[in-house]
């Protein structure tokens, strides 16, 4: 089984949504490189992309038309000024003329170039996109694109996506691999372990400065949500309300950068209510940015890209486990538990539902606090099965595709429930439980099998049907 670092599940993104924004999104970026490879930008006359199943049903609330026309436009999701991204849209649709790789002008008609069809699915996976390319000669390049969760992009030919695999020194694909390296090399610390693994990617150092990276994004995206009112886009309606409950908990103190805001943070009244509203607080924050095409961290998932945000902020601001080896140490840890839902269940809600993305994100957050809180190997495997253990089922029925209902409020729910598992675990013995990591990633997996369509990410069941709202 192929290794996979925590850096590709623990990740800088782009909202709305990792499977039907980000993924497309890269589709369309391996679709031009795949034109290069094979032919020429210049010998292209018109590019063709139409979205299937889940992609399409949810498309226009998760952004996913934006994506591809973004995507083909030779945009990169982790650069792009996304102050400017409605305008740049605007401009595709009113000129119908897209920059195809950034390279070269074509004809592009939203609707006829770019269509979303929701009366078929592909029979690979419910989040299915086709390219076709014409060329000044007639002839045609087509290549399918699947989004597997997380912003992970698949294809039925493995050639049409360049990818070097890559096989750690000690290969953890589950969780009692992990139990065994740590017993073999002596280990106490899970972080330990992956670390050494990580360098089959990079240094060390490297992974020190990637990880501490994440950790001034993660705080950037906190600060920018909590300094933002107004309403949603998308014609929900829904209120951004992180900035007020930062106000009331801030009182009238004041601050003018994200350093001075963080420390009155930490210095603010410590008591199980208002911790308890700052950790809702940061989770709304980033969640409310992922619905407003924010830019993000991807942990596992940008539905669920609230919670490891929320937990470590929780751990910087009202634990004494502050360092920056704290950080770097939540981080592998929690990118690690990652990696084992998304090789052996899934990270996609439209394979999983909710349980795939928020569920897995609390376990995975969960198992970072741990870590840092001194939890042993086991206690650690043991916080993350417990927070997953009580995602089992949880569906994804967002109302009108948009990554806002019950979105948002579900990542503050998430990230208590990780905070919680944490402190159970820390209070356990690993040896008496009767219910493995292993085994609930198994059944996480086998009740998403089960799940029925409805309620994996198309909008059609659920609240997304019980919930009467005006058309967006």
């Amino acid at each position: 089984m192929e290794s996979i670092s925590v850096f590709e599940i623990i990740k800088v993104g782009i909202g709305p949504s990792s499977s039907h924004t980000m993924g497309p999104w890269n589709a369309a970026a391996a679709f031009i490189r795949i034109i290069k490879r094979e032919r020429s930008i210049e010998d292209v006359q018109e590019v063709f992309l139409e979205f299937f199943g889940s992609l399409a049903k949810t498309g226009i609330g998760h952004g996913t038309d934006i994506a591809g026309m973004l995507g083909l436009n030779g945009e990169d999701f982790r650069t792009i000024d996304t102050s400017k991204i409605d305008a740049e849209v605007d401009r595709i649709k009113t000129t119908q003329v897209l920059n195809l790789g950034g390279e070269k002008e074509i004809p592009f008609v939203y609707g006829y170039h770019l269509v979303l069809n929701m009366q078929k699915s592909l029979e690979f996976h419910p989040n299915g996109m086709i390219f076709r390319a014409v060329f000044n000669d007639g002839t045609e390049l087509i290549q399918d694109f699947y989004s597997v969760g997380g912003g992970f992009i698949m294809s039925q030919e493995k050639k049409s996506i360049e990818k070097h695999c890559v096989r750690t020194l000690y290969p953890c694909h589950k969780s009692a691999d992990i139990q065994k390296y740590c017993k073999k090399l002596g280990l106490d610390k899970i972080s330990d372990l992956i670390l050494m693994n990580e360098e089959s990617w990079r240094s060390q150092e490297e992974t020190r400065q990637e990880a501490l990276y994440i950790w001034q994004q993660i705080k950037e995206c906190i600060y920018k949500g909590v300094n933002k009112e107004g309403v949603l886009p998308g014609g929900l309606n829904v209120s951004r309300r992180a900035a007020a409950i930062n106000r009331k908990l801030l009182g009238d103190k004041i601050y003018k950068n994200i350093d001075e805001w963080f420390r009155l943070v930490v210095d603010a009244e410590e008591n199980f209510t208002n911790i308890n509203k700052w950790i809702a607080c940061f989770a709304l924050a980033v969640n409310e940015e992922n619905a407003s095409f924010g830019r993000i961290i991807t942990a596992p998932t940008n539905g669920a890209s609230g919670v490891i945000p929320a937990v470590l902020m929780y751990a910087q601001a009202f634990t004494p486990f502050t360092s920056e080896d704290d950080i770097v140490r939540f981080l592998l840890v929690a990118g690690e538990i990652g990696t084992l839902f998304k090789k052996n269940a899934t990270i996609s809600a439209a394979m999983g539902g909710c349980q795939a993305e928020v569920g897995v994100s609390s376990a995975m957050a969960a198992a970072g606090l741990t870590e840092i809180l001194g939890g042993s190997v086991g206690q650690v495997l043991m916080a993350a099965e417990i927070a997953m253990e009580h995602h089992l089922g949880l569906t994804c029925d967002p109302i009108k595709g948009l990554v806002q209902i019950p979105c948002i409020e579900r990542n503050s729910m998430g990230a208590i429930k990780a905070i919680t598992a944490a402190n159970i675990a820390l209070e356990s013995d690993p040896a008496k439980a009767r219910v493995t990591l292993d085994e609930v990633i198994q059944t996480m997996w086998e009740t998403a099998q089960a799940m029925s369509d409805r309620f994996k990410e198309t909008s059609e069941g659920g609240l997304a049907i019980a919930v009467n709202v005006p058309e967006c």
